[in-house]
């Protein structure tokens, strides 16, 4: 069981780690073009499109589920129509993007203050990037489909083939052909095309034979695709909770002062390398909790979870350990800002309750989506994100950066709570029959 969890993790690990380069890359790119307000343009349009992508998630953890599902009962026909059911959303999805982009452009540079040289840069920006939001959601099916179908090494060779590819094109749309932010964003979008051609050619090669199950009138009929929407609904509306404590922490922190929100924009790098990796664990546990659900083994269920659990207080007890060692030094690695390094130290023991605060929700997650429970994991989500914002306005958290961090642990370790309460109810015969 073990063996199988790291087949799973480690390739979604990987993929992880390389989501930041395609931003890193960018900002490298027009930081040697002479101008800073090309650095802000991408990191005003990165952060658009981090938002406008990131509402759509559910595209990937609710395909991931129901996919798992069937893997497990060995239905090659319902695996095919959540493939369908997928992709096709995604590019309706995207279409509909597309067709809205003016005002959705108009929106965000209302709602993100920048300076007009930025906005103009950025707009630049957007309108180019825009283009690759069908590859980018149609990736998204993909990606969990193939999770859900036990492979995550298939995403983890187009996360690295689109870095590779979005480094090259930039480089040579900007400094071979003279192009400025649109050569970047023009890098950008051909790689995710690029990348959406190479899944498309590794599920040839590999899952080719499925196509013989593949009806899409059947698949798009509202009948079948009312499983589809239910779980993707609490999916979706559980981002929504996810992005507003996100963004509520970042703007909270922005109103103490340049100071405070430099200390916690730096704390949460940790939180966010903490995630990489335990997000690789929650997509294994979608791929098994689903296998093993989907073929009513309640026995190898149990197993999956237990070793899950095992591998989740190993890795908090060992970034505990690390960010408690190095955590200080790695700080002064991000900036040369040494009054913020100083700063940061008076914070710094919050970011090592981290760990062992919000693994449990990051496996739940992951062990709901693949039981297809998900409407436990959207009332938890509800629950913590309601004492999140109780603890913050009662607790002086306007004012109180430590208010701030404590509402924000009591979040992470509240939600691993409740799906722990709510989720119990998975390890029955009776629920395996019902999703069965």
């Amino acid at each position: 069981m073990n063996r199988q969890i790291l087949r799973l993790a480690v390739p979604s690990i990987v993929s992880n780690i390389t989501v930041p380069l395609l931003g890193l890359v960018d900002v490298s790119i027009v930081g040697h073009l002479g101008e800073t307000a090309y650095i802000g343009a991408i990191a005003v349009g990165g952060l658009l499109f981090s938002i406008l992508y990131w509402n759509f998630g559910f595209l990937r953890m609710g395909t991931s589920g129901l996919t798992s599902q069937a893997y497990g009962r060995n239905d090659r026909a319902t695996e095919a129509k959540i493939l369908v059911q997928a992709v096709s959303v995604g590019l309706f999805s995207a279409l509909a993007i597309l067709l809205l982009q003016y005002p959705v452009e108009r929106l965000a540079f209302y709602l993100l203050e920048s300076s007009g040289e930025v906005e103009r840069y950025a707009t630049a920006y957007f309108r180019v990037c825009i283009w690759g939001a069908p590859a980018v959601l149609a990736m998204y099916g993909l990606k969990g489909w193939f999770i859900g179908m036990q492979n995550s090494r298939f995403p983890m060779y187009v996360a690295i083939a689109v870095n590779v590819i979005n480094i090259l094109c930039s480089l040579c749309f900007v400094f071979g052909l003279g192009m400025k932010v649109e050569g970047v964003a023009l890098g950008t979008v051909v790689a995710e095309w690029s990348g959406l051609l190479l899944a498309v050619s590794l599920w040839f090669r590999r899952y080719g034979y499925l196509r013989a199950w593949i009806a899409f009138r059947d698949s798009l009929q509202l009948s079948a695709m009312r499983r589809f929407f239910a779980v993707n609904r609490d999916i979706f509306l559980r981002t929504l909770c996810l992005i507003t404590v996100t963004a509520f922490f970042t703007s909270s922190g922005a109103r103490q002062g340049d100071v405070i929100l430099a200390v916690n924009t730096l704390l949460k790098q940790l939180f966010t390398l903490f995630s990489y990796i335990m997000d690789g664990f929650a997509y294994a546990a979608e791929a098994l909790t689903g296998r093993y659900v989907g073929a009513g083994n309640l026995r190898q269920l149990k197993r999956a979870v237990r070793n899950l659990f095992g591998w989740g207080i190993l890795s908090a007890l060992l970034f505990t350990l690390l960010y408690g060692a190095g955590g200080k030094s790695f700080l002064a690695l991000l900036t040369d800002d040494a009054g913020v390094v100083e700063a940061a130290g008076d914070y710094f023991y919050w970011v090592l309750a981290v760990p062992l605060a919000g693994f449990g929700a990051f496996l739940w997650d992951g062990i709901l989506i693949g039981a297809t429970a998900t409407r436990q994991m959207l009332f938890a989500i509800v629950v913590a994100t309601g004492a999140f914002f109780a603890i913050y306005y009662t607790g002086g958290g306007a004012t109180n950066n430590h208010v701030l961090w404590v509402a924000f642990l009591t979040y992470l370790l509240l939600r691993g709570v409740m799906m722990t309460v709510w989720g119990r109810q998975i390890f029955s015969e009776t629920y395996l029959r019902r999703v069965v």
